[in-house]
């Protein structure tokens, strides 16, 4: 009986270390699965504000507009356009467009929105500046569509993220 206890000697030690390991393996991970949610909850925070603010900017361009006739209708639709010298593609280009910016004065509630998509603060886009946001209007062959497409990007991404929406104005 001797010999077999003493062949047992520390085996409990063995076991005891084993178990802390993989108590210690599972609360790192419970750790890295948290950071990941706040990650994920970030995301879909920024993702939910650029649909509403893309949503806005649709309804304001769609009550601004002058109906009076179609020739008109699309001249007034024209003029919403912000930074729209980059088309619209099935590949999205970088989030940095060119050309001119909105008429502000003309469009104070369109203005107001892509200000506050701009900003960066509690309820705008992190990162963003008025040239990583686009209004593209294709107003004569594409039955009044309208292309708004917001970007953003936190200080962890190596990417710009972006959230587009097509509409069209009748």
């Amino acid at each position: 009986d001797r010999r077999a206890a003493r062949g047992e000697r520390g085996f409990f030690l063995i076991e005891a270390m084993v178990a802390i390991l993989i108590f210690a393996l599972g609360i790192l991970g419970l750790v890295a699965m948290g950071g990941t949610a706040v990650s994920s909850q970030s995301d879909a925070q920024y993702r939910t504000e650029a649909s509403s603010l893309a949503d806005a900017i649709a309804g304001e361009i769609a009550l601004g507009i002058d109906r009076t006739s179609e020739a008109t209708k699309q001249a007034t639709l024209a003029n919403y356009a912000h930074k729209p010298s980059q088309v619209p593609t099935t590949v999205p280009a970088p989030c940095s467009f060119t050309g001119a910016p909105i008429n502000g004065v003309a469009h104070p509630g369109v203005q107001a929105l892509m200000d506050r998509a701009n900003s960066g603060g509690p309820l705008g886009m992190p990162g963003a500046t008025a040239a990583n946001q686009q209004i593209f209007i294709d107003a004569v062959g594409n039955f009044n569509r309208v292309v708004i497409t917001l970007c953003w990007k936190t200080a962890a991404d190596a990417a710009w993220r972006r959230h587009t929406l097509v509409t069209y104005i009748n």
